[in-house]
């Protein structure tokens, strides 16, 4: 079964009180109970956790590269600053989506800046608690994705090959 780390950054646990018209009115519990329930549906386990420290969630990036198939990451704040986090995510190689509620470059000058983006496969970024699922869907086909058949040539017209809460 396919393992995913969803990480949620500082301050994301004041979901659905804080600045409610750039987050929204969604609690974080809500938002992590709609992924339990799509990883269910797709048969897939997350392990789903929050920090407001830096470090905690370097450490926590570092053990998924043993027990974990892909990274989803709000890395909130530290999408700006944190070097050890990019170097977290870049070191363990796992697939990793980010993802913001707001949309961050429509946002502050210093909000555009992800030390995250260069070394994930994708960013979502201002579609709100529904980034979380469209980050889950796109891992998870990532994760399960095929490559394509190769076309017969013209020598080998009938060969084709394929290659493979906390």
């Amino acid at each position: 079964m396919l393992r995913i780390l969803v990480l949620h950054g500082p301050n994301l646990n004041l979901l659905g009180t804080r600045e409610q018209g750039i987050y929204g009115s969604v609690a974080l519990d809500a938002i992590d109970g709609d992924i339990v329930k799509l990883a269910e549906e797709l048969s897939v386990e997350v392990d789903i956790r929050q920090s407001n420290h830096e470090g905690e969630l370097v450490s926590w990036i570092q053990e998924a590269r043993s027990g974990c198939h892909g990274v989803i990451i709000n890395p909130a704040a530290y999408t700006h600053t944190s070097v050890a986090i990019r170097d977290a995510l870049s070191a363990v190689s796992l697939p990793t989506i980010e993802v913001h509620l707001s949309n961050i470059h429509q946002r502050e000058d210093f909000r555009h800046q992800s030390y995250v983006a260069g070394v994930a496969l994708g960013q979502i970024s201002g579609l709100g608690p529904a980034g979380y699922l469209l980050a889950l869907r796109g891992l998870h086909g990532h994760l399960t994705a095929r490559p394509p058949r190769t076309q017969p040539s013209s020598k080998a017209a009938t060969s084709h090959r394929r290659t493979g809460r906390r």
